[in-house]
């Protein structure tokens, strides 16, 4: 698909990963909607770079745990350019808790990070195939995790719903088709963001070390294969590994 001219609603645009898919979507030709929670002055940042770009530049704020909100943001982003192509499901929630530590994994923190981190990606995108078909087609993006595909990462809840939107991923493409293609990025460790700024030093260095490139991914990298999976007409349903190359051997 040509992307140039095209509109993207981008969640979590406020974000570093959210941020620099709205900046590179935004060289590439977009107008950009960018989703936010809470932080509209990092909503406010990515605008303005997307306006840099020479792009137009919306926000949307809304909490995609719940539902309604999910339909009047995705109408809200279609009516701010008068049109939708491109969704990025990118916001996620989650906590940190060890795996042994079932207690503390309680059913209200399970509920929220599913209802945000699967529910909202489904709501999302059902809400926003209606409006590309209106234009014939459209793009769907899911930003998922490594955590999915084997038992690690924050919390028990937060790699079953990755490994819950990798699948949801394949199913979309199926529902969707073949109007819409739906594709997924999985990122191990990004480097220079607040979540692995956060984490112990040790454990970011293992992770470099686990990986044959002897380094972890970069949100460019995971922000330009979201443009390559919008770009892409004959590829759905696929989840690309961006990791330094730990998931290779």
């Amino acid at each position: 698909m040509e992307i140039a001219n095209k509109a993207a609603f981008v969640t979590g645009g406020s974000g570093d990963i959210g941020a620099a898919i709205c900046t590179s979507l935004a060289a590439a030709g977009c107008d950009i909607a960018v989703g936010y929670t809470g932080n509209r002055e990092g909503a406010e940042t990515t605008a303005a770079a997307v306006e840099t770009a020479g792009r137009r530049a919306a926000m949307v704020q809304l909490d995609q745990s719940d539902p309604a909100q999910c339909e009047a943001a995705v109408a809200e982003a279609a009516a701010a350019f008068g049109r939708l192509d491109i969704l990025v499901n990118n916001a996620a929630w989650n906590i940190g808790i060890p795996f042994p530590q079932l207690d503390d994994l309680t059913i209200d923190i399970w509920d929220r990070i599913y209802d945000t981190n699967v529910r909202g990606p489904f709501a999302l995108s059902r809400a926003a195939g209606k409006e590309m078909r209106k234009q014939g087609g459209g793009r769907i993006v899911n930003i998922a995790s490594v955590a999915g595909l084997s038992p690690g990462g924050s919390s028990i809840a937060y790699a079953t719903s990755k490994a819950a939107l990798i699948h949801l991923t394949r199913c979309l493409a199926v529902a969707l088709a073949p109007e819409i293609t739906v594709n997924c990025v999985a990122p191990g460790l990004v480097e220079n963001t607040r979540m692995a700024l956060r984490l112990p030093p040790a454990v970011a260095e293992g992770a470099r070390q686990r990986a044959i490139l002897k380094r972890a991914s970069s949100a460019g990298d995971i922000a330009e294969q979201t443009v390559m999976f919008c770009r892409a007409d004959s590829i759905t349903g696929q989840t690309l590994i961006i990791d330094g190359g730990i998931f290779f051997h």
